[in-house]
């Protein structure tokens, strides 16, 4: 693989294919940043983001890696290096949902759930902390219905849970080393995801929760993600609710 000989700054972005990752890949492209944009199994999807990233101004590149396999997650850090010279910033944008009353869910469903947020999490930030360039950022992703409580997903907020703790005592653990570690806990985000079998009347009584009175935009989070990546360098050690304002 040919080295690039690019002076920008270089983030990877896990699950950067589709939905809030794909906008971030978009973003921080605009910013001049190079992106790798990490995926799971659709080629055609992250090459898709690649040529958006590219028309936004940055340098771009896809990477297939689990997320949750330490393995492959040291070999798509090695890429980024290899390809840029090294990491400046990771965004932790891959996770999955699992949906039922707590009596209800399969707990192979959970099983998968905590292995893909809490362990994938765990192993992207893991190399994250050990080569993430001076001046860098790790930017997880919480969630917001960590403190909306809502029936149906206490599989999901207990992953998201974990993975603001990570997010704390990783900040801590890099005194030091001029990197920052924060965590991004949207509320409801209109990704395709989001919005798939949810009826008109669903989408309005959460639109009309938050005082802004609108469901969330995946620019809405990439532009958070953007500040903490680059100019937010005394924001440490936190976990952002971007929800509107609805709790």
């Amino acid at each position: 693989m040919a080295t690039s000989t690019s002076t920008a700054r270089v983030a990877i972005v896990t699950g950067g294919s589709r939905g809030i990752g794909r906008q971030v890949v978009e973003r921080l492209a605009a910013e001049g940043y190079a992106v790798v944009v990490n995926y799971r199994g659709n080629q055609a999807e992250a090459d898709a983001a690649v040529q958006a990233a590219r028309a936004a101004g940055g340098e771009a590149i896809a990477v297939a890696a689990d997320v949750a396999d330490e393995t492959a997650v040291a070999a798509l850090f090695d890429t980024a290096e290899q390809e840029y010279g090294g990491v400046d910033v990771v965004v932790n944008a891959a996770g999955m949902m699992a949906l039922a009353p707590l009596a209800d869910l399969d707990l192979d469903n959970l099983d998968r759930l905590l292995r893909v947020n809490v362990r994938g999490t765990f192993a992207v930030d893991q190399q994250a902390a050990r080569r993430v360039r001076r001046g860098g950022a790790i930017i997880n992703f919480s969630s917001s219905l960590t403190r909306f409580a809502r029936p149906g997903y206490s599989a999901y907020a207990a992953s998201k849970g974990a993975v603001s703790a990570i997010t704390l005592i990783l900040a801590r653990e890099l005194r030091g080393r001029d990197v920052t570690v924060n965590a991004v806990a949207p509320g409801p985000t209109g990704t395709a995801l989001f919005l798939e079998g949810k009826d008109e009347q669903t989408l309005a009584r959460m639109a009309a929760e938050p005082p802004l009175e609108r469901i969330g935009t995946p620019e809405d989070i990439a532009e958070l993600v953007a500040f903490l990546a680059g100019p937010g360098r005394w924001v440490n050690g936190q976990v952002l609710y971007a929800n509107g304002g609805a709790i």
